[in-house]
């Protein structure tokens, strides 16, 4: 019998000294746009929930920008998927900033902008601000994440 092997990341750095603390963890699952439309209204509605409990680690499933949403199977955006995926990426990072969470971004095989392959490697964003590098974590599909 073999196990499949996942890559592991730990978001906090162990302590052997000390019990691990509690930690608040939000886990959400897109798509983040209604039917109707690409607006990202309940993404906002979410990031209002980050700024108002402060979790200690976002984790966010994708799929960021769904290809199955009507206005991406008719091609009926205005901009490139890959420009409306950052779009969302850049909202998403600076909505969470001033929580100060952890935030985990993993794939979907329904990301339109994304490696329609599995297992999936993280996300690319060359764009990730300096001082957000060290609180968001862009992981594979599968994964392993170990929180404490």
């Amino acid at each position: 019998v073999s196990t499949p092997v996942h890559p592991q990341t730990s978001l906090f750095s162990p302590n052997l000294l000390f019990p691990p603390e509690q930690r608040m963890v939000l886990v959400a699952c897109g798509p983040f746009t209604p039917s109707d439309g690409v607006a990202f209204e309940p993404l906002s509605d979410l990031l209002d929930v980050v700024a108002r409990d402060r979790p200690d680690v976002c984790i966010l499933f994708g799929p960021f920008l769904d290809a199955k949403h009507e206005q991406v199977e008719s091609c009926q955006l205005l901009s490139s998927f890959s420009d409306v995926f950052r779009l969302c990426l850049r909202t998403i990072i600076e909505g969470t900033r001033s929580a100060g969470s952890q935030l985990v971004l993993v794939p979907s095989l329904r990301d339109v902008s994304h490696d329609f392959v599995y297992p999936q490697p993280p996300f690319s964003f060359p764009d990730l601000p300096k001082e957000d590098r060290a609180r968001v974590l862009l992981v594979p599909e599968p994964c392993t994440l170990d929180i404490d």
